[in-house]
């Protein structure tokens, strides 16, 4: 709102906003380098950009401007509502379907040097279980001991720890419906967090009177709840330590995807496992892996198809069952 849609359209007044307003508005924000429109270069200290006279051209993504213009569209209809206008114009206006984000997710070498280099670390069970789960960010900050069942193996998805400008970190509902979730935790996991629980009780006994203990089961030495901010600070840290490329940290819920799809694992399991809604969900974004799995069967079945085919020992006699040459995996 401060940063694009007042500044932008803070001063026409809402019965005479159209739709070619709001095309013209957006297609501005698609055009205009970014530094230059909020002075941002002027605020820095070795300028680079239009205070130096040279333009970077920093333009908006267009996944930033689908969500704009859904920020927009979503005002206009509860003025609707309100019977403040009589139609969204904002409906009207087509800012096209934005390419989804590019990931790069860890091979399963690349895990293995990954989880390597986290073994020293005190976060590392939250590794091992972000890797192993694909639970995002926010719901293994959020994971409380209450939501473990160590004697079956299972993890309850209840809620997911967040930082807010007015409140701070704060627990919050999970992303979707679906996202509340109950998980199957692997047995190398369960050990794992015996283990932290472990050592949460020996940081305890080592605090003292500092200890401030919410319930969760990843915290600070001083048993505080973890900042996403430096939960990603660490993962940075570690990824050098690893000598691996830079990765977001969510790009470790797609590796947990992509190693279980070439895993020849069923999409809707995986679908659960992550806590999509839609099994549409999982199938777009992974689309690229399941091609290449899809190529990997058309080879074999070519191999198959090429083999020889007149071997006596190998002939069907039309009074047995075909014999089955596939191998299953």
């Amino acid at each position: 709102m401060n940063n694009y849609l007042i500044p932008g359209l803070g001063k026409k007044k809402l019965a005479k906003l159209t739709a070619k307003d709001v095309r013209t508005w957006i297609n501005q924000l698609r055009t205009t380098c970014q530094c230059c429109a909020r002075g941002t270069d002027a605020h820095r200290v070795q300028t680079r950009c239009c205070a130096a006279g040279t333009c970077c051209s920093k333009r908006l993504s267009p996944l930033t401007l689908t969500y704009i213009h859904s920020v927009l569209k979503s005002a206009l209809e509860h003025a609707v509502r309100e019977e403040e206008i009589p139609r969204n114009v904002a409906r009207n206006v087509r800012t096209g379907t934005p390419r989804p984000r590019r990931f790069e997710p860890l091979t399963a070498d690349e895990a293995r040097q990954f989880l390597a280099a986290t073994n020293e670390h005190r976060l590392h069970t939250l590794f091992e279980l972000a890797l192993h789960t694909g639970l995002r960010k926010g719901e293994l900050l959020g994971l409380c001991w209450e939501d473990l069942n160590l004697d079956t193996g299972t993890a309850a998805i209840r809620r997911t720890l967040q930082r807010t400008s007015t409140a701070g970190l704060t627990a919050l509902p999970t992303k979707t419906r679906a996202s509340e979730r109950r998980i199957a935790l692997p047995a190398r996991c369960l050990q794992s967090l015996k283990r932290h629980h472990e050592q949460q009780q020996h940081e305890r006994d080592t605090a003292g009177t500092e200890w401030q203990h919410d319930g969760y089961v990843f915290t600070t030495p001083q048993g505080r709840a973890i900042d996403p901010t430096n939960l990603t600070r660490a993962f940075t840290t570690l990824l050098c330590k690893a000598g691996l490329r830079r990765i977001r940290f969510h790009d470790l819920r797609h590796s947990t995807a992509t190693l279980l799809l070439e895993q020849g694992v069923e999409l809707v399991v995986i679908k659960e496992l992550l806590g999509h809604a839609h099994i549409g969900v999982t199938a777009t974004v992974y689309a690229h892996v399941r091609l290449r799995l899809q190529r990997d069967a058309i080879d074999t079945l070519s191999t198959a198809l090429d083999g020889p085919g007149d071997d006596e020992s190998t002939r069907d006699d039309g009074d047995d069952p075909p014999l089955c040459g596939a191998t299953v995996r």
